[in-house]
């Protein structure tokens, strides 16, 4: 009898804590889509991309050529212009490697853009977040637009729309 009464009141107290947690959903493609230094800060990373990209494919593409002159002109070549060939190709082809890995390796020049750019307008929102989260006691705010398994979110626990309105791009 007692431990049935000690085992109502553990869960009695367990329910009227997650009742008196707050919740709220945020759409941050949503908000970053509302944001003109957003949307103009990933239009500069797509072009320094595609140029970047575009470098990577001349020497890929140089390093080919080649490849396919070597195997056509292999035949008449003496073993010392073979090499000569075969380390020139092999330098092409490092070289193009190299650049790919200097442009969009993990500690590459596009990730220093995309911190730069993105960094403050990221950091702007989070705060715009925080701060309205403080403001009405929300205790957790869940990101809808990520991949965190949400099947449903009440537009009324929404604050996408407040977030925006902060930060001074009223929808």
């Amino acid at each position: 009898m007692i431990r049935k009464a000690f085992l109502t009141i553990v869960m009695l107290v367990a329910a009227m804590t997650m009742n008196a947690q707050k919740f709220a959903l945020v759409d941050m493609d949503y908000i970053f889509k509302n944001i003109p230094a957003y949307e103009r800060a990933n239009e500069q990373l797509s072009q320094v991309s595609r140029k970047w990209q575009a470098e990577v494919d001349a020497l890929s593409t140089e390093a080919q050529t080649m490849y396919k002159n070597y195997q056509n002109e292999v035949v008449f070549l003496s073993k010392e212009q073979k090499q000569a060939k075969q380390d020139a190709i092999m330098k092409k082809e490092k070289e193009a490697s190299d650049l790919k890995r200097k442009y969009f390796g993990p500690d590459g020049e596009l990730f220093k853009k995309r911190t730069a750019l993105m960094s403050p307008i990221q950091d702007e929102v989070y705060n715009a977040v925080k701060d309205i989260a403080d403001l009405r006691g929300y205790q957790l705010v869940i990101d809808r637009a990520s991949d965190t398994g949400i099947i449903f979110g009440s537009p009324k626990i929404d604050i996408s729309n407040e977030v925006l309105q902060k930060l001074g791009y009223a929808n």
